[in-house]
């Protein structure tokens, strides 16, 4: 075979895996819109997109429907309900829950069992939408454990850091999931973002100090968006984020005024596990 017959036999094969590679991509992003627009979501979750930005967060994050992603306590399941049918077919959703059954009775009649219960019987009653998606129990300073080693695409939080900030358990959170995740694998991050100097107790957290806590356990920083930023969100409220909607803790003092501003200003960090 001559040469221009090798060069050309290189250039097509070339043309084709990239061709292949290009429409797995353009497959997974019309399938994550799809399940973004899907009826299988609850009208009152797809009423926040305007705030949460569903698909522009996710493919930020670069999340392919092949990968496996485990999601930090993921509470209700806002982003669990885009996350695990996105997933059902070619990857893994793996939500980080709740200890569904402490050994204090206290704790069973708590908040914590009862929503990661309540989160299970979802799973449970939504099979032909979610396919395998699974938990795994979460709930520091008991359980940190989030699987083997080196084994998931991808760990994503949503406004959990402040929680485990007030508690002191942030950093062994951080190493949790740098463990569980494959060397190149994403951690992706979205958390009410403070003004200088604010306590987490408000449920902000400072974009700085996150960003070298990240970089403390070994991750790098790779990427930053302000898809989730809302400056009208002065941050400065008689119940801290709490104040805002959704959960707008003040009822009906100033109500208009607070849905007005929206939901919080919020960063969206991309982190990457580096190469072994």
């Amino acid at each position: 075979m001559d040469t221009k017959t090798l060069a050309l036999g290189f250039f097509v094969t070339a043309g084709l895996t990239f061709s292949a590679v290009a429409h797995e991509y353009s497959d997974d992003t019309q399938s994550l819109t799809n399940v973004v627009n899907s009826e299988f979501r609850q009208a009152k979750n797809v009423e926040r997109d305007g705030f949460r930005h569903p698909l522009e967060t996710l493919s930020f994050f670069d999340i392919k429907a092949s990968d496996t992603v485990v999601e930090l306590w993921p509470g209700g399941g806002w982003y669990a309900e885009i996350l695990a049918p996105y997933l059902a077919h070619r990857g893994n959703y793996i939500a980080g829950n709740f200890d569904t059954n402490p050994d204090d009775e206290k704790q069973r009649n708590g908040y914590r069992a009862k929503a990661g219960k309540k989160f299970e019987r979802w799973l449970a009653d939504n099979r032909e939408h979610l396919g395998n998606a699974t938990t795994v129990t979460f709930d520091p300073p008991g359980y940190y454990q989030l699987g083997n080693d080196n084994s998931v695409d991808v760990v994503l939080t949503f406004r959990n850091l402040h929680n485990w900030a007030m508690k002191g358990y942030l950093e062994p959170v951080f190493v949790s999931a740098y463990k569980v995740l494959k060397y190149g694998g994403t951690f992706g991050v979205v958390e009410h973002r403070a003004n200088p100097g604010m306590d987490a107790k408000t449920g902000y957290m400072d974009q700085t100090q996150v960003i070298a806590l990240a970089e403390k356990v070994g991750f790098t920083l790779v990427e930053q968006s302000e898809v989730n930023a809302n400056p009208k969100d002065t941050k400065n409220y008689p119940k801290g984020v709490w104040t805002l909607p959704p959960r707008l803790a003040l009822d009906s003092l100033d109500r208009d005024k607070y849905l007005a501003i929206g939901e919080s200003d919020r960063m969206t960090l991309k982190f990457i596990k580096n190469s072994q």
